[in-house]
């Protein structure tokens, strides 16, 4: 039941049963200032710089524009909403016939301003829709009667078209003689999937801008962001990654989808499936990737952490590893790596979560393998240790062009992002820090070990309690 004739921003994102995160004020202030910042950096990324057209799209936002940077604001039209019978930025209006207000052209020739009916909800809401090329993407930050605010964002095109065909009626209804217009810019941008290169993008951008929300807040809302910083909250960083990694899931789940519904055809050439495998690949390979980011900052509540062990089952490790191991000679092939599988004639029963298992030691594997350097040689080798099982995994880098067959692998450079992640600057590559990795473990009954050794760089020991 919506609480006005035409439903608000947060209504839709919250009816399209995406991850909002619920939470105090100043965690919900922050995580909007820095998905704000992030955005800014997206778009600088993704705008052409050659561009002969003076406009790459459009940004509908409320109750301010939202963008600072002169290449963002001088590409994008923007259109701002307001309650509020006054200019947000405090300038003078005036009225156009068509009832638009706009600010003079010289101060800002790119910006107007609509205005909201005062008994209308989504006046008390702040948000941002963009329309480019290349994606569209909807962000919101909405207050409820309690003082409970909720943050969510989406890259669905469906969703974001829900976002616009909602505030197009509001023009409908307030502007008519503008709406045309308007819906006329709207459908320049065409409303498709964004590639999933510019999910992963945005994802890096949010963790960078993390460290820095001192300076998206004082970019973005002044007002509300220094009251943000001055109660800020302990675990912001945790909640927007959750919500996040859900929100990535969404559009990578239906590409793979679609993929898996192509490769059904029995017509197709030999190339084209060969190319909807890989997309198959990568899908799930990111997907993964997600569900172990998003399981890593649940864990981070106590009561997820207590409720994790109940869970466990006795597990049967070779189907696992059945599973798993030929995926991980792909991940090894990809990066120009060798892999050597040692196991037991018989695998016992270990005690564990089935499902977690092969998702943790894929994981593992992945970030493992993207620490070392083309031409490693990886073994894995599983063996009994008492009442548990043990299964380490040691490199070494081989050099067949050298005297000496086995040369040091010298450890990746890693920086902290935020309370779960770690950034390696080399590759670009952004994974869970050693203590989240511990903790996904912990939670599945095992117990993850990491050493330093000369020439063998990094070993990791991973202990399963077996089945009595």
């Amino acid at each position: 039941m919506y609480k006005w004739i035409l439903p608000s921003l947060s209504e839709i994102l919250a009816e399209s049963q995406l991850s909002v995160a619920e939470c105090s004020p100043a965690a919900s202030d922050r995580q909007w200032c820095v998905s704000l910042a992030a955005t800014e950096q997206l778009l600088l990324n993704t705008l052409a710089t050659n561009s002969t057209d003076a406009t790459q799209g459009l940004v509908l936002a409320a109750p301010a524009p939202m963008f600072s940077q002169p290449r963002v604001t001088q590409s994008l039209q923007t259109i701002t909403f307001t309650a509020k019978p006054f200019n947000p930025l405090a300038l003078m209006p005036f009225q156009m016939p068509t009832g638009t207000t706009v600010i003079p052209s010289e101060i800002a020739p790119h910006e107007s301003v609509l205005p909201l009916l005062a008994a209308d909800p989504l006046g008390r809401e702040q948000f941002c829709l963009i329309f480019t090329e290349k994606f569209r993407l909807v962000l919101v930050l909405a207050e409820d009667n309690s003082g409970k605010k909720r943050f969510s964002f989406s890259f669905d095109p469906e969703v974001v078209q829900m976002a616009w065909r909602s505030l197009g009626a509001r023009v409908m209804l307030n502007n008519p003689d503008f709406y045309a217009e308007l819906n006329s810019l709207v459908q320049k941008y065409e409303p498709v999937a964004p590639d999933y290169h510019i999910l992963m993008q945005f994802s890096q951008l949010l963790l960078t801008q993390l460290p820095q929300e001192e300076k998206a807040a004082n970019r973005h809302d002044k007002e509300n962001c220094a009251d943000a910083s001055a109660h800020r909250s302990s675990r912001p960083d945790v909640e927007l990654l959750q919500a996040f990694a859900h929100e990535v899931r969404t559009p990578l789940t239906t590409i793979r989808t679609m993929t898996r519904l192509l490769l059904k055809q029995k017509t197709l050439p030999a190339n084209v499936i060969k190319r909807l495998e890989v997309i198959d690949h990568e899908c799930t390979e990111q997907i993964d990737r997600m569900e172990l980011l998003f399981k890593a900052a649940e864990l981070e509540t106590s009561a997820a952490a207590k409720s994790s062990n109940t869970q466990l089952t006795p597990t049967s490790l070779d189907q696992v590893l059945q599973q798993s191991i030929p995926r991980w000679q792909q991940t090894a092939n990809r990066r120009n790596l060798t892999l050597d599988v040692v196991l037991p004639q018989q695998l016992p029963t270990v005690v564990s979560n089935p499902s977690m298992l092969d998702r943790v030691l894929t994981g593992l594997m992945e970030n493992f393998t993207r620490s070392l350097p083309a031409g490693s040689h990886i073994q894995v080798q599983v063996i009994p240790a008492g009442d548990q099982l043990k299964l380490q995994l040691s490199p070494q880098a081989q050099c067949k062009d050298s005297e000496n067959p086995f040369a040091a692998v010298t450890p990746p450079i890693r920086k902290a992002l935020g309370q779960l992640l770690m950034f390696q600057p080399e590759t670009g590559v952004i994974s869970l820090n050693l203590s989240a990795t511990k903790h996904l473990f912990q939670a599945i009954g095992g117990k993850l070990i990491v050493r330093q050794r000369p020439q063998h760089g990094e070993v990791l020991t991973i202990f399963l309690p077996l089945k009595d």
